[in-house]
């Protein structure tokens, strides 16, 4: 079934989320300051690209203080919007059953997205 499902994602618009966020990555990591955020865009992509069987988990250990600033920062620079888009696109699809697997698919990148820092992608 996880199967099936990452292959209708990625057709039905996964793979264009995905190389959204990769293009993003690329951009942000082109400069020093960005490399952080450029790596976080990238966990986020790849998340887009094959979300079925995956999820974001708290990374090893507490959070160090450098964490919680990078998330402070991106929250109101990126993580909102992005986070905020996923939803919409998450209730849209839950509206019918059909498109319910999807729109928890969009509910869990919309966490990703608000708090990238100090998480990781692991299969479950």
């Amino acid at each position: 079934m996880r199967l099936l499902g990452n292959i209708i994602w990625i057709v039905f618009g996964g793979l264009g989320m995905a190389l959204e966020y990769f293009a993003g990555g690329v951009l942000l990591c082109i400069t020093i300051i960005g490399i952080p955020f450029g790596l976080q865009v990238f966990k986020i992509g790849f998340l887009a690209l094959i979300p079925f069987g995956q999820k974001a988990v708290d990374g090893k250990g507490e959070p160090g203080c450098l964490s919680v600033l990078m998330n402070i920062l991106w929250i109101p620079l990126a993580g909102i919007w992005i986070a905020l888009s996923h939803l919409v696109f998450g209730v849209l699809f839950c509206i019918t059953i059909i498109g319910i697997p999807f729109g928890v698919q969009h509910f869990k990148l919309a966490g990703l997205a608000l708090l990238p820092f100090g998480k990781d992608i692991v299969s479950c």
